[in-house]
């Protein structure tokens, strides 16, 4: 919806598309099921250099309804089977505060190898030296909430990892393009592109966040170089005339009326 509304004109953006210096970007790597033992392999190989990694999962439980991995469920498999010669340790939302900062303060100060969290760290987290995230059931995330956690790691001049984990071979194909996407590029406003054609722009007069059924009469993302058309031709006309009360612009202020009614009553 915040692109729709920029591409539409009701938002001036300022676009910072570059890494800070030094920084490489993130390599991101969807993974099917039949290839996690051989993720599993590289990710052990960077934390015996000592570096970091998280593990994000959807649930903080193990759920009979969902067929998801859940942070408590993988936190006792990862430290018992994969990472057993690592120290592993548990984080979620259900916690209490000063336990929560003391397990991130661990992890912040180099005393635990691997995080295993819920989406709880999507924000705020700053650990330097942590160069893989794994985000399992990523296919269950939508992009903006992929790209946040993909922000966890890439925060020093090593090179960092992120590996989605997908439940299935063949996820559906809403999932599949949200998948290939992050493989795909790790600039946020092309992801935001992908984002807008899947789910729609919302109202852009109005509040909601997604759909199709906007006010704005545009089918596709496809079609903002005609936007911007409208919107500059829009200018023009009302920097002469902002009430459009000149008798050329007439039947242009009776054809919008009805939006700017609708706008009003949405705000």
């Amino acid at each position: 919806r915040t692109l729709a509304l920029t591409v539409y004109g009701d938002l001036e953006v300022t676009t910072i598309d570059e890494l800070p210096p030094g920084r490489k970007p993130i390599e991101t790597t969807w993974v099917t099921p039949l290839e996690r033992d051989f993720a599993y392999a590289a990710v052990r190989q960077r934390l015996s250099r000592g570096e970091q990694a998280f593990v994000i999962c959807p649930l903080v439980e193990e759920s009979e309804a969902l067929d998801a991995r859940s942070a408590e469920e993988e936190y006792e498999r990862l430290r018992h089977g994969p990472f057993a010669d690592f120290k592993v340790d548990l984080l979620h939302g259900r916690m209490p505060g000063r336990e929560k900062d003391a397990i991130m303060s661990r992890f912040a100060a180099g005393e635990s190898d691997l995080l295993v969290s819920t989406s709880v760290i999507e924000v705020g987290i700053d650990v330097a030296n942590a160069t893989t995230v794994i985000i399992e059931g990523a296919e269950r995330f939508g992009l903006s909430q992929l790209h946040q956690f993909r922000g966890r790691v890439g925060r020093s001049a090593k090179q960092s990892y992120c590996l989605l984990f997908s439940t299935d071979e063949e996820p559906g194909p809403d999932a599949t393009t949200r998948l290939k996407a992050m493989e795909r590029t790790n600039d946020g406003f092309e992801l935001a592109e992908v984002d807008l054609e899947l789910r729609g722009e919302g109202e852009v007069w109005g509040r909601l966040q997604a759909g199709a059924n906007s006010m704005l009469r545009v089918a596709r993302l496809t079609d903002r170089e005609l936007l911007y058309r409208a919107r500059a031709i829009a200018a023009d006309i009302l920097a002469e005339d902002p009430r459009l009360e000149s008798e050329s612009n007439a039947a242009l202020l009776l054809a919008a009326t009805p939006f700017l009614e609708k706008a009003t009553e949405a705000n």
